[in-house]
């Protein structure tokens, strides 16, 4: 625990005693089903190590995740304290990658007991318990009644909604005070991403309890977990896949950043303010990564643009300009033949295009120019302004913001400097690549721009697009976007 912030060790010192709390009286209880529990428990903790185990010949992939639908079984035949003794051996001997492990261990096997009792109490106040059948739990004898269908699947939807709920939020606080994220992005979208996969291992624990419950017993309910372990494994691969999508990402982003040092650090920053300005659209999870990935990837076609030109301290000529204006096109070849990338090869390609028709490679004005393309010049043209560079210094952020807004309608879209300028006013610009010495961390609710502190006198720009005090030596070097072309 050395690693963790005091915070963070007495968080999960506090779930901790909560799990406790949550599992003694199943231990204290005498009218604990123990041959239920002992039966859930094992099979809980042998589909977790099936990933050790895999079948001759085959190997279960990494990240399979676990098998909650064992533990949510638990939760609908078992009473909430002898559910949560359940998830503790499986939660234990679940796969850590990251240390500090045996931590690791102890905060999921507390997560996923705290979880499970909750989801518990959800369940026994809406009558699940009887709905779906007052037979014996080991599956010893006939069952008392038949599961009242449709009526059990309510019980079974909150309960598995309960404990989706309580493992994000577990999850949000502790990325907040290990990690130190801000409060208001470290519970962003775990909710959404975790709620439909938790309901489908509800509906799978649902159908486990009611086989269980049948004069098949639990046989039966065994069969449930094979066609639970393929839909895993399959999640997996998928997982696996986006794994090897995001290494080739980084190798691409990696090789830009050695190529131009100055700017290394910037594409992280941009697909960061991106995913900030698509989110304040309203944008799906689904396009949210989509832009995210435009935007680290947005200047990979500089791997194209000569290496002295890219380090020039001085003015570009025409022609080293022409050249530089090729990146984009450069770009949008290199990942034309990469698949996953979809909608975000249109951004690499256009987003230097601008809404008056003045930009490149094409000329595109206002709605011609691809969505996220305009989203992504936006974010491009603020991390520009906001750091270091060899041609001009970092802005104030206010002063950047207030310089997009001067430029929207001519070069940026309204709506997008809009969305950014509203989403920093809310929740601060916490930039995750701190490369550059002075890059700017703002809380929410920065003081507007006439409250800075001014820039230090400097040419004024000579059109709009370009930053407020940018370098003589730099003149005629670069524009907002700080792509070296087009100023």
């Amino acid at each position: 625990m050395r690693a963790l912030p005091p915070g963070a060790r007495a968080y999960i010192l506090c779930a901790v005693l909560v799990a406790a709390a949550c599992v003694t009286p199943a231990l204290t209880d005498s009218g604990t089903p123990w041959a239920a529990v002992a039966v859930l428990a094992v099979l809980y903790l042998g589909c977790e190590l099936l990933r050790f185990c895999p079948l001759p010949g085959s190997r279960v992939p990494e990240g399979i995740g676990s098998f909650l639908p064992v533990v949510l079984a638990g939760v609908f035949l078992l009473p909430p304290a002898a559910a949560a003794l359940v998830a503790l051996p499986g939660a234990f001997a679940g796969t850590v990658v990251q240390r500090p492990a045996g931590v690791r261990r102890v905060w999921h096997a507390a997560q996923q007991a705290t979880a499970a009792w909750v989801a518990g109490q959800a369940y026994g106040l809406l009558r699940g318990p009887a709905a779906l059948g007052g037979g014996p739990a080991a599956g010893s004898g006939p069952p008392a009644a038949l599961a009242d269908f449709p009526y059990v699947l309510l019980p079974a939807a909150v309960a598995a909604v309960a404990f989706s709920l309580v493992l994000t939020a577990l999850d949000g606080g502790i990325l907040a005070l290990a990690e130190r994220r801000p409060a208001a992005t470290a519970w962003s979208g775990l909710a959404t991403r975790s709620l439909a996969p938790h309901c489908v291992h509800g509906l799978a624990g649902l159908m486990m309890a009611v086989m269980w419950r049948s004069p098949y017993g639990l046989p039966a309910a065994l069969l449930v977990l094979l066609p639970m372990y393929i839909s895993c494994w399959l999640f997996a691969q998928y997982h696996r896949e986006r794994g090897a999508h995001r290494a080739t990402i980084r190798a691409l982003v990696h090789a830009v950043d050695i190529k131009d040092r100055y700017t290394r650090g910037h594409s992280e920053r941009v697909g960061q303010a991106s995913t900030m300005i698509a989110r304040e659209l309203g944008m799906t999870e689904d396009r949210l990564e989509t832009v995210r990935i435009a935007g680290i990837l947005h200047d990979v076609g500089k791997l194209g643009v000569p290496t002295r030109l890219l380090r020039k301290d001085g003015p570009l000529t025409p022609q080293e300009r022409r050249i530089i204006e090729l990146h984009p096109e450069y770009g949008h070849e290199m990942v034309r033949g990469i698949g996953f990338l979809g909608e975000a090869r249109s951004a690499i390609l256009h987003h230097h295009e601008k809404v008056d028709g003045s930009g490149y490679p094409y000329g595109l004005t206002g709605e011609q120019i691809p969505v996220l393309a305009r989203v992504v010049a936006v974010a491009d043209a603020f991390d520009a302004m906001t750091s270091t560079r060899s041609y001009s210094r970092a802005r104030p952020v206010p002063v950047a913001l207030a310089e997009l807004e001067r430029c929207a309608g001519a070069h940026f879209d309204p709506a997008m400097v809009r969305a950014l300028v509203e989403a920093i006013g809310r929740t601060g610009w916490h930039p995750v690549v701190t490369s550059d010495e002075d890059l700017q961390v703002i809380p929410a609710r920065a003081a507007p721009a006439g409250d800075e502190a001014t820039p230090e006198p400097g040419p004024e720009p000579e059109r709009p697009g370009v930053p407020v005090g940018r370098t003589r030596q730099g003149a005629g070097r670069r524009d907002a976007d700080g792509t070296g072309a087009g100023a």
